[in-house]
Order: C-alpha cells, then structure tokens, then sequence
C-alpha cells in the first residue's frame, strides 16, 4: 500500500464544484419532477442551489487517522456513486434507487440519541449541521463483490457521542433507519422485516475513521445514499454502514442488525472486510471496482489494518466474521 488517499478537494474533482464547499445543497434537491426521465437526470445531477448552513470543513490532520490508496486507484466520479445503490426499502435493484428515491422527504429530520448515556438527545437537522465536519475519501467495499472509493463529508461518530456522555456500563451502539410504507412503497420486497437495524461495539463506533456522513463529493447526500446522515464505517462490508438514520441507542449488549436476523450463516455482526474468509455463495478475495473492467484484490480490513487491526487482538477473525 502506498499513498495518502485524504486527497484535496481540488484534486478529485474540477475546483469548480467545491467553491461553495462549506455549504449544503438543500435537502429538496431531488424533488420537483413528475416526468421519469427528469427525475432521473436530476438524482444524477446536484442542483446548483445552496445554503448556508455554517459547517466548516477541516482537514484531518492525524498521521495515523490517514487512509491509504494504491498508486492505481482513483476517486469514482459521482455519478458512479449516486446511480449503483444499495437501499432495498426502495428497491432491490442497484440502477433502480435513485428514481424511486426522488420523492423521499428528509427535512425536517431528527436522530435521537439515547439508551445507557447520561445526557439522552433528539439532534435535528440544524443541530447536526454545528457539528464540525471534515472530508474523508474511503474505500467502500460491498459484501456482494463490488467496490468504490468515495470522498465523504461528515463527521466523526465519536463526536456526536460524546455529546450525550456515554456511561461506563454502555458496551455497544445500536442503529435505526428511518421506515415509512407510504414513501418506500416497494420496500415489501426488501426480503427482511423494517425498520433496517445495525450496531457496533463502543469502541468500533468511537474509532476516529468511523463517519456520520452528511454528504459526497462536497454536497448534501443523494437521498439513494443514505440522505441526510448515515453511517460510514470504511473497514466493514458496506451493508454495515446503515443509511437515513433515525435513532441511536446505547446498550450493555451486542445488537440484533437486520442482515444477521435474515441470514446468520451469510452475515455476522461484525462484517469485516476479510478475503480469507469466503462468504458461502462467492469469495471475497477480489473485488470488482465500479468503473473498472479488471478485478483487483481485496485487501484485509479493506486497506485498513494500520487504523483497526488492534480492535480486534486475539479474536478469531473466522468465527467472529
């Protein structure tokens, strides 16, 4: 591995788009076409239209929280990004998300923070907008074999946590995401029960590398990518990264995440990125990088050891996949 993949903004896509870098586009972006094809130009293309919401973007300046690309990487462009999509509450097929997403309302919005903390919150979207953000590019692996790397804009999930002051007793983090049948309409083909849950352990989710994204490639999140916070943890498989999240609770015990309810034997609850360790229906020694034509190899913890490897000394990484 070689490189530093916190790439300037100006290096991963023309200056143009990030002049107004320290605003979010509003959340309505998506909305306002009754024609499909329409529609669908507007989930790929952000409107110009922006506000000032206050968030500065810093740079990470931690050596050691530096994430690593290969010479031969790139950042995907952000139509790749917001046009091959995991999200079953709107649709089981990956080019499908984003139209069927256009309509999804994500403000007003708020996550309520609470469980085993002593400060118990609801943030509303405001609120999450005066937590200092920064920009992080990660590697995004998916557990079904396809890959990319994506430059976030967010913030650290440990800030948000230390916000309500986690107890002593709390060991784990559990996450919601928002579920409404009359603006996911297709969601009863999901194939699991909703709402979507996950979780982490404590120190998982306090890791510096792990992200409440707000937003890609310097703008608001596509509603087809998790609008308007979601989880990003670079290291696990992608469905670990739960999407439009509504509530977090902190708990004394591991919790139940959706994928492992449906299908334990397929998905554990921790989801490292691991090629040794095959899932049933395909290995996960190699990866396909959307937009590239050669499959290149997978890397452990998804190139992220150096940052991770420690959270998990002496566990057996085949039994506690």
């Amino acid at each position: 591995m070689s490189g530093n993949s916190h790439i300037p903004s100006s290096e991963i896509t023309p200056e143009a788009t990030f002049l107004n870098r320290r605003f979010f586009m509003k959340s309505s972006i998506w909305a306002g076409s009754t024609l499909a094809t329409a529609g669908l130009y507007n989930a790929f293309t952000p409107s110009s239209e922006v506000k000032d919401i206050g968030t500065a973007i810093v740079t990470i300046k931690e050596p050691s929280m530096e994430t690593v690309l290969a010479a031969d990487e790139k950042v995907n462009t952000f139509k790749e990004i917001a046009s091959y999509n995991n999200f079953y509450e709107f649709s089981t097929d990956k080019s499908s998300v984003a139209l069927a997403a256009i309509g999804f309302v994500t403000d007003p919005w708020s996550v309520q923070v609470g469980g085993l903390v002593q400060k118990p919150r609801t943030f509303d979207l405001s609120d999450l907008h005066k937590i200092e953000s920064v920009e992080r590019t990660y590697r995004f692996r998916c557990v079904e074999g396809w890959s990319m790397v994506i430059p976030w804009v967010g913030f650290p999930l440990s800030r948000l946590l230390s916000m309500v002051e986690p107890m002593s007793s709390a060991t784990h983090v559990a996450f919601e995401t928002y579920y409404d049948i009359k603006q996911m309409p297709n969601s009863d083909s999901a194939g699991f029960d909703l709402p979507y849950v996950e979780g982490l352990r404590l120190d998982e989710a306090m890791h510096p590398l792990t992200l409440m994204a707000t937003g890609l490639y310097g703008k608001t999140l596509p509603n087809q990518n998790g609008a308007p916070i979601r989880l990003v943890v670079p290291w696990k498989y992608g469905f670990k990264s739960i999407k439009s999240v509504v509530k977090i609770t902190l708990t004394d015990k591991e919790p139940p995440t959706t994928w492992n309810i449906a299908n334990a034997r397929e998905y554990g609850f921790y989801s490292n990125v691991n090629p040794a360790v095959s899932h049933p229906r395909w290995t996960q020694a190699n990866e396909r990088r959307i937009g590239e034509g050669a499959r290149r190899e997978t890397l452990m913890f998804n190139g992220y050891a150096e940052q991770v490897a420690h959270l998990y000394k002496g566990m057996d990484l085949e039994k506690y996949f």
